[in-house]
């Protein structure tokens, strides 16, 4: 069965930093694109990260840009999101997700999410 499993969320102070891992499993996993999104309390669910297949491209919303990198290791299916300088308003779940962009039948597929909350 296909798995996306998100770990190393927590509480973090103001200006602190954490590094989200996704372990997928139950697909070709480097044939996807990889992204992590977030929602927050009241919020629609929004696009954090994204990578390319080979890890060639990365997108960033401008919110976060500067201070998170998202990453990929092919070899091991997991995905990463290290997050530096985190703010009160990075609070949110945030969710692993993977889809191949087929143009014929497209899979997508999400984690469970994983909660950090930047407080202090």
């Amino acid at each position: 069965q296909v798995q996306l499993v998100e770990s190393g969320g927590g509480l973090v102070q103001p200006g602190g930093s954490l590094r989200l891992s996704c372990q997928a499993s139950g697909f070709t996993f480097s044939s996807f694109y990889m992204a992590w999104y977030r929602q927050g309390p009241g919020t629609e669910r929004e696009l954090v990260a994204g990578i390319t297949s080979g890890g060639g491209k990365t997108h960033y919303d401008p919110s976060v840009k500067g201070r998170f990198t998202i990453s990929r290791d092919n070899a091991k299916n997991s995905v990463y999101l290290q997050m530096n300088s985190l703010k009160s308003e990075d609070t949110a779940v945030y969710y692993c997700h993977a889809d191949d962009y087929d143009e014929y039948e497209e899979y997508e597929y999400w984690g469970r999410g994983t909660q950090v909350t930047v407080s202090s």
